[in-house]
C-alpha cells in the first residue's frame, strides 16, 4: 500500500469484492440541513459498502455529539459492519470529502493502522460513471479488536494544558467567518470565537471542485501561510470533531500522520463558560 491516506476510485474500483476490503459509508451531514444520510445510503451506494452511522458509534453518555466511544464500544460495532484486525478499511462519504476523514481518525485512534479515505468519495465515483447499488447491506461479523492510541486524542484539559504551555499549535477547521466569531454557531449555546492562540485552515479552502484533496504543494502552502510551522506538534479542532480529522488528514498527506484531534471541538469549548475565547482576527 501507499504511505497516502488517500487511495483513488480506480483502485477501488478494481478490487471491489475483496473479501479484506471494508467500504464504509461515512456520509453524514450537519443537522441543520435536514438530510438523512442513512436514507441517502440505501437510495445508493458503492458496491459491497455498510453504513457507518457517526452519531450512534459514538459516546452517549454525555451531551456532545459523536464523540468517541470507548475502545469496546467502538470494536462491537465495527465488529458488526464486518470489520477485522485484516481488514483494509476504505471510509467515503457523498460530499466527495467531508465526514470520512472522521472515521479514518477514529480506526487510527482505536489502533488500526489499514484505514484509508477515498478521494473525491461518492460525488466522484457517480461523477466517472461507476455502478451503485441500493438497499442496506449488512456484513458477517468481523472480529476487530481495539488498540487505543491516546496519543491522536486531545482532551478539553490537555487543550487548555497545551495553550498555556504552547506545547503544541492549535489549527482550527472552522470557516473564517466562524473562527473570528462574525458567523453564528449552528449549535445553540454556543459561543463565537476561537481559542487564544489558535489559527484557522478552513477545511473547505483544501477540497479541489471535484470533491478530491488538493495536492501536497497546495496542502503545504495553505498550512504554512496561516502561520503554522509543520515540524511542530500539531492538534487540530473544528465545530464537533468532523472537519478536525480533515484537516488531520491533510496533514498525513504532507507527512505529518502524528496529528492529534481535539474530540470535543467547539462545541465543547465555546458551549462552556469557564473557557477564554477570542472575537476577531
Amino acid at each position: 500500500m501507499t504511505s497516502s491516506p488517500l487511495v483513488s476510485t480506480d483502485w477501488l474500483a478494481e478490487r471491489l469484492g475483496e473479501p479484506s476490503v471494508a467500504i464504509l459509508d461515512a456520509s453524514w451531514r450537519m443537522p441543520a440541513e435536514g438530510r438523512d444520510p442513512r436514507a441517502e445510503y440505501a437510495e445508493g451506494h458503492i458496491p459491497g459498502a455498510v453504513f457507518f452511522d457517526i452519531d450512534q458509534i459514538a459516546d452517549h453518555a454525555g451531551d456532545l455529539p459523536h464523540m468517541l466511544p470507548s475502545p469496546q464500544e467502538f470494536a462491537t460495532a465495527v465488529r458488526r459492519l464486518g470489520v477485522g484486525p485484516q481488514s483494509l478499511v476504505v471510509a467515503y462519504d457523498s460530499l466527495g470529502l467531508f465526514s470520512a476523514p472522521r472515521v479514518w481518525w477514529s480506526f487510527r485512534a482505536m489502533g488500526h493502522a489499514d484505514v484509508f479515505v477515498l478521494d473525491g468519495g461518492l460525488r466522484k465515483w457517480i461523477a466517472e460513471g461507476r455502478a451503485v447499488e441500493t438497499g442496506w447491506r449488512e456484513s458477517p461479523h468481523g472480529e476487530f479488536k481495539a488498540h487505543p492510541r491516546p496519543e491522536l486524542v486531545r482532551s478539553l484539559a490537555e487543550v487548555r494544558s497545551l495553550l498555556e504551555t504552547g506545547a503544541a499549535q492549535l489549527v482550527d477547521a472552522r470557516s473564517a467567518a466562524r473562527f473570528r466569531g462574525e458567523a453564528p454557531e449552528p449549535r445553540p449555546g454556543v459561543r463565537p470565537g476561537h481559542m487564544p492562540g489558535a489559527l484557522n485552515v478552513p477545511w473547505a479552502s483544501l477540497i479541489e471542485p471535484d470533491g478530491t484533496l488538493a495536492q501536497p504543494p497546495a496542502l503545504q502552502a495553505a498550512f504554512r501561510t496561516a502561520g503554522i510551522d509543520l515540524a511542530h506538534p500539531i492538534v487540530t479542532t473544528c465545530g464537533s470533531g468532523i472537519s478536525a480529522a480533515l484537516l488531520a488528514l491533510a496533514l498525513a498527506r504532507i507527512g505529518r500522520p502524528d496529528v492529534a484531534v481535539y474530540d470535543g471541538s467547539w462545541t465543547e469549548w465555546g458551549g462552556r463558560a469557564d473557557t477564554p475565547i477570542v472575537v476577531g482576527s
